[in-house]
C-alpha cells in the first residue's frame, strides 16, 4: 500500500492538517509521521471540537493510527508532552531519538533578535536558534531527555517496515514551499526545507518509496511575517471578501492575496505533485459550504477548480468545503486514483 506525502504549496496555513486528518479517517491509515517543528500549527476540527496541534500528527483523529515524529524534527518537550497527554495518545506515539530539542535559551535568543522577530517575523518559538545548534553539532537530542524516553523509537525503521508490510503511511509536512530555506522568498523563510523531498529526508524514507505527493493550496494565498506577497490585498479589501484569518501559533492576522497560479505551478514542479488539494473553496463561494459531492458545487466553483487543474496539469482530487474534517469533496474514485 502507498506512502503519501502531504505538503503546503504556498506560505503555510493551506489546510494540510485538515487534509491529513481526512485521509487518516477515509483511508484508514496505519501510520502518520510529522516533520518540522513547533513554529507551524495545524488545526483540525473533528466531532465539533477544534484542535490546534503543534507536533502531534493530525492523523490522531483515527484511533488506530500509529503516530510518529521523524528524526529531522526539532521539538519543544513541554509542548509535545502536553499535547500527547491532552490528546490521550501516549500508547501510540513514537519519537525518534535523534529529534533535536528546543531549549529555553533558544526561545530567548529568537525573541530578542531584532532581525528574526521584527524583520523576518518569526514565531519566536526558538526554532531557528535550535536548528543552528544542531548544525553546530551541540544540540540536545530526544534520547538525552528522561521524560521522552518512554516514547523513543527508530522512526525510519518503523516507516520502512510498515511499507514493506503493505501498510498505509502518511508523512505530514510543515509550512509551505515558499517558506523553504532553499526554495522560498529568502531571507523571509523558515529554518528548514519544506518541500516533499525535505519532508521525506526528515522522516527517513527515500524517494523510491513515495507513491503520492499531495500539494495543498488554499483557494487564496495567506502569509504571516515579513516578505513579499504578490497581489497583496489591503486589510479593508480582505475583510470585505471575508478572507481575514489568524495564525494558529501566534494569533497574528494573516496577510492575504488572490490565488497565485505562477507560484502554484512552481510548487507542483518542485514537489513532483501527483495530486492537488484545494481548501476553503467555501470562503470564495459560500454556497459550496459543507458540500461533499463534486456535482453539487456551484458552477463558479467548478470553473475555478477546473481552471487550476488545467493550468497545473495535475488532478485536483480533494476539495475542502468547510472546517470539519469530513467537509471534503473526494474525487479520487471519479479520477481513478487509488488511495
Amino acid at each position: 500500500m502507498p506512502l503519501t506525502v502531504v505538503v503546503g504549496g504556498f506560505f503555510g496555513d493551506e489546510g494540510k492538517g485538515k487534509i491529513s486528518a481526512y485521509l487518516a479517517l477515509k483511508d484508514d491509515v496505519d501510520m502518520a509521521v510529522r516533520t518540522g517543528s513547533v513554529n507551524a500549527g495545524h488545526t483540525v476540527v473533528f466531532n465539533g471540537k477544534r484542535y490546534k496541534l503543534r507536533l502531534v500528527p493530525s492523523a490522531f483523529v483515527n484511533e488506530r493510527t500509529r503516530l510518529l515524529i521523524g528524526p529531522g524534527a526539532n521539538i519543544n518537550p513541554e509542548i509535545l508532552i502536553n499535547e500527547i497527554k491532552s490528546l490521550n495518545v501516549e500508547n501510540r506515539i513514537g519519537i525518534d531519538p535523534l529529534c533535536s530539542i528546543i531549549e529555553e535559551k533558544h526561545i530567548i535568543e529568537d525573541r530578542k533578535s531584532a532581525f528574526l522577530s521584527k524583520k523576518i517575523g518569526t514565531t519566536g518559538q526558538g526554532v531557528g536558534p535550535a536548528i543552528e545548534d544542531r548544525v553546530r553539532r551541540r544540540a540536545k537530542l530526544a534520547k538525552d531527555l528522561p521524560e521522552l524516553r518512554p516514547y523513543i523509537t527508530d522512526v525510519p525503521l518503523e516507516i520502512n517496515r510498515a511499507l514493506d508490510e503493505g501498510k498505509k503511511v502518511i508523512i505530514e509536512g510543515t509550512q509551505g514551499l515558499f517558506l523553504s530555506l532553499y526554495y522560498g522568498t529568502y531571507p523571509y523563510v523558515t529554518s528548514r526545507d519544506t518541500s516533499a523531498s525535505g519532508v521525506c529526508s526528515e522522516a527517513g524514507v527515500g524517494p523510491k518509496r513515495v507513491d503520492h505527493v499531495i500539494v495543498v493550496f488554499k483557494a487564496y494565498v495567506t502569509r504571516v511575517g515579513g516578505g513579499p506577497l504578490t497581489g497583496e490585498l489591503s486589510m479593508e479589501e480582505a475583510m470585505r471578501r471575508g478572507w481575514i484569518e489568524r495564525a494558529t501559533v501566534t494569533g497574528r492576522v494573516r496577510r492575504v492575496a488572490p490565488f497565485n497560479i505562477t507560484m502554484a505551478r512552481r510548487a507542483v514542479m518542485i514537489n513532483s505533485a501527483t495530486q492537488v488539494a484545494i481548501t476553503k473553496i467555501d470562503v470564495l463561494y459560500p454556497n459550496a459550504k459543507g458540500l461533499r459531492e463534486y456535482d453539487e458545487l456551484p458552477k463558479e466553483a467548478k470553473a475555478f477548480i477546473e481552471t487550476i487543474e488545467k493550468q497545473l496539469g495535475v488532478p485536483v482530487t480533494l476539495i475542502g468545503t468547510g472546517e470539519d474534517v469530513h467537509d471534503v469533496i473526494d474525487r479520487r474514485e471519479e479520477l481513478n486514483i487509488s488511495p
